[in-house]
């Protein structure tokens, strides 16, 4: 058993583990929290929303009803006489063993800095008492939210660009076959791991790359949990189907861009990322992806409603450093709803893998 941390300021609220007969205070909760009253009354404090209530259906990136948690995920509430006042949920990428915190609500009464920083505290010794090494947390650089953070000892590493294509944008008709081939476009392959791995280092500062520290098998899996390379969103959305393009330098094996595409589940909104050199211009490779997007959903059949386009809009991640992509996607009719502040706190400790080395002659 963990021991429950007591206020330093003497209230008597505690954090606990969720209980299943917390289900409903919990929704409520996240509901106020991402609702737009509830962020225009200054009623809650919150990570920050990665869109705005009025581009897409934000509680839907929240829900939570049982089905949307893995075994290994947590969630934590802040308890005082009886009423649940805060909340934490945490999702477990298993494959990486990563945590990810994707939601840190408090009513904002006066003491939510105090609860928030208690729920992070808490999930950090439970997560780690789980074997958590690696923690993950994106938000908006307001409410205190990136001093709770590194106070908490995470440190800052990123900045994203939240864009959001609307479904009222001209429909965008898939290149044919033989086009995508000529500007080398194809789908991607387990095969293309070493060339994906070489275009992220490319495209990738060397200090965020040794942070995020992805290896050839992380780029080699693929599917439905395909979680790499990792966004603000990726833990947010739930996906029928993720697939994967790139773009091919015209007569070698190098890859000048790289798409995923992840087709979500039932109010999300579909999901881009695009990773490319900073002196290709991917404006191709994101025009086949929407349209792709469309086709995917007729061709699977995934929702009768949706056989004909995308009525949730694309939402996409872009990083600073990966500027002018944001450029190119404004071009097919995206536009920035947002910028969150990506964190990372790691307790392991890293060891310099053997290696070879010239001999010395003495």
């Amino acid at each position: 058993m963990i021991e429950t941390r007591r206020s330093t300021t003497g209230r008597g609220g505690r954090v606990r583990a969720a209980r299943l007969t917390d289900l409903a205070a919990v929704s409520e909760l996240s509901r106020i929290s991402h609702s737009a009253d509830g962020a225009s009354d200054g009623r809650m404090r919150t990570l920050g929303l990665p869109v705005g209530s009025g581009h897409v259906s934000v509680f839907s990136l929240f829900r939570l009803p049982l089905g949307a948690f893995l075994p290994n995920d947590l969630l934590y509430v802040y308890e005082e006489r009886g009423r649940v006042a805060g909340l934490a949920r945490v999702e477990h990428e298993a494959q990486r063993d990563e945590w990810t915190i994707v939601e840190l609500d408090a009513m904002d009464n006066g003491i939510a800095g105090d609860v928030r920083f208690r729920l992070v505290q808490y999930l950090l010794r439970d997560a780690s008492k789980r074997g958590g090494m690696r923690f993950h947390v994106a938000c908006a650089d307001e409410g205190g939210n990136v001093e709770l953070f590194m106070q908490a000892g995470f440190a800052r590493y990123g900045e994203e660009r939240i864009l959001y294509r609307p479904p009222d944008q001209p429909y965008v008709e898939p290149l044919g076959a033989a086009e995508a081939r000529e500007r080398g476009i194809r789908p991607a392959v387990p095969l293309d791991a070493l060339e994906l791995d070489k275009l992220y280092r490319a495209a990738t500062p060397a200090p965020v790359a040794r942070l995020e520290d992805y290896r050839l098998p992380d780029w080699e899996r693929q599917g439905n949990h395909w979680r790499v390379p990792r966004s603000a969103l990726t833990p947010l959305l739930r996906f029928a189907d993720i697939v994967g393009f790139v773009q091919q330098a015209p007569g070698g094996e190098a890859l000048l861009a790289f798409c995923q595409v992840g087709v979500a589940k039932e109010e999300q909104p579909d999901y881009m990322r695009v990773i490319s050199r900073p002196e290709h211009d991917p404006s191709d490779l994101v025009s086949y992806a929407i349209g792709a997007i469309n086709e995917h959903i007729r061709s699977r059949r995934l929702d009768r409603a949706r056989l004909h386009r995308s009525d949730r809009g694309v939402i996409s991640a872009v990083r600073s450093y990966e500027a002018p992509l944001d450029r190119r996607l404004e071009e097919t009719g995206f536009s920035r709803v947002a910028v969150v502040s990506l964190l990372m706190k790691e307790v392991a400790l890293r060891v310099k893998e053997p290696a070879l080395v010239p001999v010395g002659i003495r």
